[in-house]
């Protein structure tokens, strides 16, 4: 077999294009479970929240929730469930598995509540979404990817289409 390279690769297939979808910002309050057998159990339940971009705004509903396990290497992975409400009525859920992790001093004052620069650690989703909405189909047939920031009273996130 021959040795693949990069720069060989047709175009498309040497980067990922993205462009931007919404910013979110979620209202968490957090239940710990305690030690389970796969990890630190911890549930963010969703109080609420706002998302907002150029083709799709609206509300995060309350009730949506992020089992979180945090792993014996200090990683917290995430599995969330939430709907959203478009300015206009439309309802979406969205799923998204994600990873937050840096370095333990990092990681503790993010979990005491303190604002920690997100250039000082890695938080990535990967959300999908699923609507009925006619207008909003097109949500149907997308990836996307997010960066997230934790703040005291739940994250903020950048979400892209991936192209």
């Amino acid at each position: 077999m021959s040795k693949l390279a990069h720069d060989d690769l047709p175009a498309p297939l040497q980067a990922v294009r993205t462009r931007p979808l919404f910013t979110m910002q979620l209202k968490v309050h957090m239940q710990v479970i305690g030690e389970a057998p796969g990890g630190f159990r911890r549930i963010g339940v969703v109080t609420g929240g706002v998302f907002h971009g150029e083709r799709l705004s609206g509300e995060v509903l309350g009730g949506g929730s992020d089992w979180q396990i945090v792993r014996p290497d200090g990683a917290v992975t995430l599995d969330v469930r939430l709907v959203l409400k478009t300015h206009d009525g439309a309802m979406i859920g969205a799923t998204y598995r994600g990873l937050r992790q840096g370095p333990p001093d990092v990681m503790e004052r993010i979990d005491r509540g303190e604002i920690v620069d997100p250039a000082d650690y890695y938080f990535r989703i990967s959300p999908i979404f699923e609507t009925a909405a006619a207008s909003y189909a097109w949500l149907n047939r997308m990836l996307c990817i997010g960066t997230g920031h934790r703040l005291a009273d739940g994250p903020i996130y950048s979400v892209f289409e991936v192209l």
